[in-house]
This record gives structure tokens, sequence and C-alpha cells, in this order.
């Protein structure tokens, strides 16, 4: 275990010095790696560690990102400030939606119909109304700053995204050491069996979606103030759930750092692909590498790249000798 937390903090030294050698475009590559990394881990949270499948979590990101915004628009509030008032409001539609979901008894595809449902009805409602932008959307007016959440060059975002990475690890550790994180186990694991030996399983599903959709509006601050436009046909899509659900999937489920090695296998992919693929006249065309390569890891890997790379890196770690 000391040795794993070696190699963990000489790569957390390697990436802090990284952006001394890279041009704004590889940064620009990294910042999302930390991005996508960031939102899959909370998602992570309820799927991963409960089993509770949602296919909605754009709604969420678009909640942190619009809240924000409108703040700071009309209250001139910094977006380090707003993004906990976000995040808050998203974590409360997460209420709401476990609420009707978990009360009831939903489970399976009901369940993951019901997260669609709301994140379709989110998206239309900011789609139809002008002061989210409408159709147009919303473009956001540069105003280089630390309080307004944003910079001229890439450096700064690619230590923020570093930042969010770092601590949804934290959360997602102490979580894993703690009873909450246990209790949530034991209801993926056997939910019936968890009930029968007293846990109170409407609770802990909500106190996960409740993390979960909290910490997954965070990502919206930093998505908007770095691309500078909302709109909710990207940011709260469909397309966009799946994007964010690929990299725990790929990486590993139920795993500190499932989604973190997702990202770094998936993420670089999709960004070289799109960008090679729309200058040959292919947009879209990225897609189908995605749908190949989540058939392969599900064939070949049903419990993620990281159950592999478990077994293939255990002699080394577990012939290590007390540090």
């Amino acid at each position: 275990m000391k040795r794993l937390y070696l190699v963990l903090f000489v790569g957390l030294f390697i990436l802090l010095a990284l952006p001394n050698f890279l041009s704004s475009y590889a940064l620009g590559v990294f910042i999302m790696i930390f991005f996508y990394a960031y939102v899959g881990q909370s998602w992570n949270i309820l799927t991963g560690y409960t089993g509770v499948i949602s296919l909605g979590h754009s709604l969420y990101v678009g909640i942190g990102a619009y809240t924000t915004f409108l703040l700071t628009l009309t209250l001139g509030l910094s977006p380090w400030i707003g993004m906990w008032i976000g995040g808050m409001a998203a974590g409360l539609i997460g209420l709401v939606i476990g609420f009707f979901g978990f009360r009831f008894g939903m489970k399976g595809v009901y369940f993951v119909l019901l997260t669609i449902a709301f994140a379709e009805i989110g998206r239309l409602i900011v789609l139809h109304l002008k002061v989210f932008g409408s159709f147009q959307g919303l473009f956001i007016t540069p105003q280089f700053s630390f309080a307004r959440f944003q910079f001229k060059e890439n450096i700064p975002y690619y230590y923020i995204g570093l930042g969010y990475v770092i601590f949804s690890l934290i959360v997602v550790r102490l979580l894993e050491r703690s009873k909450v994180g246990r209790y949530l186990v034991a209801l993926r694991e056997d939910e019936d069996a968890a009930e029968s030996l007293g846990v109170d399983v409407f609770k802990y599903k909500m106190v996960a979606i409740f993390i979960s959709a909290f910490m997954t509006s965070l990502a919206g601050v930093f998505y908007t103030n770095y691309l500078y436009y909302l709109h909710p046909g990207t940011m709260m899509s469909m397309a966009f759930s799946i994007e964010i659900i690929l990299r725990p999937i790929i990486g590993g489920m139920g795993t500190a750092l499932g989604p973190v090695i997702g990202s770094f296998l998936i993420t670089p992919l999709a960004e070289l692909s799109r960008s090679y693929f729309a200058k040959a006249g292919y947009e879209g065309l990225h897609l189908v590498i995605y749908g190949f390569l989540l058939v392969a890891v599900v064939l070949f890997f049903p419990r993620g790249v990281i159950s592999y790379a478990k077994k293939v890196l255990s002699p080394f770690f577990s012939s290590a000798k007390p540090l």
C-alpha cells in the first residue's frame, strides 16, 4: 500500500510539473481529462457505489452552470461562491428525483427512465426560456480575473481541473472508509439483505444522490468559464450524460481510480479523433470508435480496466518492502 501511495505521489508531482512542457493544445486536452475524470467520479458515487443507474447527470452540470452564471450576472456574485449555491440547487433536484424513484421503489430501467425524463424536462425548460438564452444559448463576456473564474491562458484551468480531481478522490476515499460508504456498497451488493440487517435503504440512497448531484454541479462552473458559452443542447443533452458515464464504466465503477483511469484512456482519444475526423470531413465517426471501444471493454474487461491493472500490478505492490 505504501508503494502505491508513492506511485500516486510521483504521478501527482509529474502532473504538477507538466504544464511547463506542454503546448496550449495539449494543456486543453489535459483540462478535459480532468473535467471528465471529475464528473465521472461524481456519477460513480451514485452508480458505482450504490448500483443505482442514472443517465441524467448532465442535468446537474446545467443547473450548476446556469445558477452560477445568473447569480454572477444579476448579483455580481463571484462564481467561486455561486458554485456552492448551484450545488445546493442541484442537490435538492437530486433529492426530488430520488424521492420519486426510491420512495416508490423504482429500480433498474425504471429509475433510469426517471433520470432521463428529469434531464430532458430541464433541457427543454432552459431551451425555451429567454433568461437562459433560449435556442441561441448564452455567450459569456470574458472578464479575466481569479474572482471571475476566467483566465487568459490554459495553465490556471489546468491546475484548477487537477484540484477538482484531487478533491473528488479525497471525497470518495473518505466515503469508502466511512460507515455511509460501507452501507452504500452493501446496497449495491444485495439491497434486500442490507435492509434485513437494518440498513435504511431510502436514507442512504438519498444521501448518495445528493452528494453525487452536488459534486457534479460544481463542474458546471468550470465547464462554463472554460468555454465561455452556455447551451442546453450540448451541456444538458443525453449525449453529454453518456460522455460522463463512459469514463467510470471503462476505467472501473465502484473504485476511486476507475474514473480517472477511464478519462486518461478515453478523453485524449475523443479529442484527437474528433479533430482528426472533423478535418477529414467525417464528423461523428469518433462516436463509432467509442461504440467499438465500449463493446471491447464490456467483453474483455467487464469490471473495467482497473480490475485487469490490479492483477498485472499486484506482484509489484505485494512484493514491496516496508518503507
